[in-house]
Formats: C-alpha cells, sequence, structure tokens
C-alpha cells in the first residue's frame, strides 16, 4: 500500500472509532429516567443505528461524486451555496470536531482522576491532545496504522465488555423488562429527549467521507467503509445497552454517566468495576485520534477558498495540513481548560445535527456522476432523515432553547466572518 493512501479498512476503522466515544458509556442513564421497557431502549438504538445508516448511504453516494477531502463543506458548497459550506467548516473548527476532542479527553481524565489525581488532572488532558496532534503531523501512512492499532484496541475491548456481559448470570436482579410497557413509553416526551442523547452517540458515521482523497479506490471503498462501520457499530451499541441493564438495576442506573462501571462493578466487584473505567479512557484515544484526523480536513478545504483563512492552507510533504491540524488542537485545548461541557455538548449536538440535515437534504441537487455510488430507495430515505431529524432540532428548541440558541448565534457568527472573508478579496 503506499504510504500517501488508505484502504477501506482504515477508513472504515475511522468511522467505527469515531462513533465508539462516550456515548454508548454514558446515555444509558439519562434514557432510564423517563423510558425504562427493554424493548423501548432496544428500540431507541436501533432507531439510531438506522438514522446512521441512511446518513452514511447519503454520505457515500456524495462522496464518490467528489474528488476533494472536506466533507459537507464540499457538498454544501457545491450543492447549495458557498456560504452554507462556510458555516458547516466554521461550526466544525468551533465547536464540531473540537467540542467531542475536548469532551473525550475530559471523560478520560474522569475515569482516570480515582488512580492518581495529582496525575491525571486537566494538564493530562492537554498532554494527550498535544501527543496526537503531533502524532497525525507526520504522514497519513503513520496516521493510519496509529488509528488502525487503537481502533483494534476499542473494538477488542468492547467486544470483551459484550461476551463477559452476556456469558456471566447477573449476581443481582438486573434491570431487564421485557413487559408490554413499551406501547405507551414510545408516545412519552421522553422517548423524543432520549433519541437526542442516542443520535450523538451516533455521531461520527460520516466521518471516512471527510478524506475522499486520502482514500484508495474511493468509489469501491467509501461505501464499504461507511456503510459496514455503521451497522457493526449499530450491533455493538444494541449489545452494550442490553448488557448494562442485565447487570445493574434502574435506581442504580437512572440519572447516572458512568453505567458501565455500575454494571460490572456488580459483576466483578469494585477493582473489576476500575479496570472497566480505565479501558474506556484508554479507547477514547482512538476517538479522539478519528476527530483530529477529519476535522483538520474540514479546516483546510476551507482555508483554501477564503481569504480569511489562507494561511491555514499549509500541508507539509507528506500532504499533512499541519496548521490546520494544530489550530484544532488549540482550540480543543482552550476548551478543555475553560469549562464544563455538557451545554458544550447540547449546543456543538444541536448545531451539527442541524448542518448534517442540510447536507442528506443537499443530495436533492445532485446530478450524479454515472461511476459513483447510488443511494438505496433515493429519495425516500433522504426525506424521511430530514422530517426525523427536524423533529429532535424541534424538539430540542422547545426542550433546551438556551443550548440551542448558542447553537444558533455560532451559525450567525459563521455567516458574518464569511462577509468579512468575502470583502477581502474572495472569489467564487
Amino acid at each position: 500500500m503506499k504510504t500517501n493512501k488508505i484502504g477501506w479498512k482504515t477508513a472504515a476503522a475511522l468511522v467505527i472509532s469515531s462513533m465508539v466515544g462516550t456515548g454508548v458509556f454514558t446515555s444509558l442513564g439519562f434514557q432510564l429516567v423517563d423510558i425504562q421497557n427493554t424493548w423501548s431502549i432496544v428500540l431507541l438504538w436501533v432507531l439510531g443505528g438506522v438514522f446512521a445508516l441512511i446518513g452514511a448511504f447519503t454520505y457515500a453516494e456524495l462522496g464518490t461524486n467528489f474528488d476533494e477531502s472536506g466533507g459537507d463543506y464540499i457538498f454544501l458548497s457545491k450543492l447549495i451555496h458557498p456560504l452554507v459550506g462556510y458555516v458547516y467548516a466554521w461550526i466544525s473548527l468551533t465547536v464540531g470536531f473540537t467540542a467531542p476532542i475536548a469532551i473525550s479527553v475530559m471523560a478520560m481524565k474522569s475515569y482516570l482522576s480515582p488512580i492518581n489525581p495529582s496525575i491525571f488532572n486537566d494538564w493530562f488532558g492537554v498532554v494527550v491532545i498535544l501527543v496526537l496532534a503531533a502524532m497525525h503531523s507526520f504522514s497519513i501512512g503513520q496516521s493510519g496504522k496509529f488509528h488502525n492499532i487503537s481502533t483494534v484496541i476499542k473494538v477488542g475491548f468492547v467486544l470483551l465488555l459484550i461476551v463477559l456481559g452476556f456469558y456471566y448470570v447477573p449476581v443481582q436482579e438486573g434491570a431487564i423488562d421485557l413487559g408490554a410497557s413499551w406501547r405507551e413509553e414510545l408516545f412519552l416526551p421522553g422517548f423524543a429527549v432520549s433519541l437526542l442523547y442516542v443520535t450523538y452517540a451516533y455521531t461520527g458515521w460520516n466521518a471516512a467521507a471527510y478524506i475522499v482523497d486520502e482514500i484508495q479506490d474511493v468509489r469501491r471503498n467509501l461505501p464499504k467503509a461507511l456503510i459496514l462501520g455503521t451497522v457493526f457499530v449499530t450491533i455493538l451499541f444494541v449489545l452494550m445497552q442490553v448488557v448494562f441493564l442485565k447487570h445493574a438495576t434502574i435506581s442504580q442506573l437512572s440519572g447516572k454517566v458512568e453505567v458501565a462501571f455500575v454494571a460490572f462493578k456488580n459483576l466483578f466487584g469494585a477493582q473489576g468495576g476500575n479496570w472497566v473505567s480505565y479501558f474506556i479512557a484508554i479507547q477514547l484515544i482512538a476517538t479522539i485520534s478519528g476527530y483530529m484526523w477529519t476535522g483538520s480536513r474540514i479546516t483546510y478545504a476551507m482555508s483554501k477558498d477564503h481569504s480569511l483563512w489562507k494561511k491555514l492552507a499549509v500541508k507539509n510533504k507528506n500532504g499533512i495540513p499541519v496548521r490546520a491540524l494544530w489550530l484544532q488542537a488549540i482550540i480543543a485545548i482552550v476548551l478543555t481548560l475553560t469549562g464544563t461541557f455538557e451545554q458544550v455538548l447540547l449546543y456543538a449536538s444541536f448545531v451539527l445535527q442541524l448542518m448534517g440535515t442540510l447536507t442528506v437534504a443537499s443530495i436533492f441537487w445532485l446530478k450524479g456522476r454515472t461511476n459513483a455510488y447510488k443511494s438505496p430507495l433515493k429519495p425516500f430515505l433522504q426525506i424521511a432523515f430530514v422530517v426525523f431529524s427536524l423533529w429532535i432540532l424541534g424538539y430540542m428548541l422547545f426542550e433546551r432553547p438556551l443550548e440551542s440558541t448558542i447553537g444558533l448565534l455560532f451559525v450567525l457568527a459563521g455567516i458574518l466572518t464569511y462577509f468579512m472573508s468575502k470583502g477581502k478579496g474572495h472569489q467564487h
């Protein structure tokens, strides 16, 4: 394999590692506050997977119709308007990719700090970001190799948890409830709110679409990576929730963030729970790595087209957009050191949901190449995605008006900087 291109397996590893982050290990506790039937929980996670899969089909078609890396920025700029693409890239730089990096680093710190609080503090998070930024600064071959190893560790750990969870009999009564109450739960407001957490947990299904010019034989390998990666992760996510429900009670899990620790502490004692916490922290390295790799490509694609950012439009001799990569690392460090992230998580997920919906809708304007991938059941699946997504966004505006408004203010700031950039001689 040439070092400047990756195959479908590395591209799929990028999808898997971007998806399996903090969400799968933390969302269940929030869902159980309102939704307690096991069928309802499984349905939530299956719906999230179907939603992600429709997105994967759509991005596979969009990605195989364009030759440049940059994902949504390229699709939205070319198919809808340069302003829309620019706003997406602005969002990616300011919160879209930097906030998940910061959230993952903070999660690592909280999982590891019980071992040694003096070492695993905020500055530990800064060191992790700096080391991973350096790791991705050399060549695409090295990025791919490091990413594959960290993803194998991540997937091995998750599969081990699933096997152990299904193999062992619960020490106590668990939260599994296979009654008929799911019929009422589907219509509760809590079901819609729970979907917000699930869609955040599935974020990353489009990761490989950001690096199309770094993938060998993209027309064959991009659809394979996006679709297989998303299906694999959906199966993992559903099985993980069943394991957590099997080994802990609703009262133990409800409202808790550290659901994996709670379930495995019941099964293997405090020491076993601690080991699970350590591995959750370690597997987040692959998540941070994936966001660094893909996020910097969007910033680079935007910087080539907009004069305000042209100093970032620099690649090293191995084709790595180093300035964009390091600016992203600096912003992630600032976010890590300056706050708590529940709000950042919600406004970042609101605004990314909004931009992702626009990208899926952009396929309606696509006049496709003859040899590009064709999404099945187009446009019906995309219409379903857009309607479902607008329902989630409407719900969030109603339920969390502050975070939604902050997200919309980021969009407004992006529009303002677009016109500043245009005013400095930007040409379309």
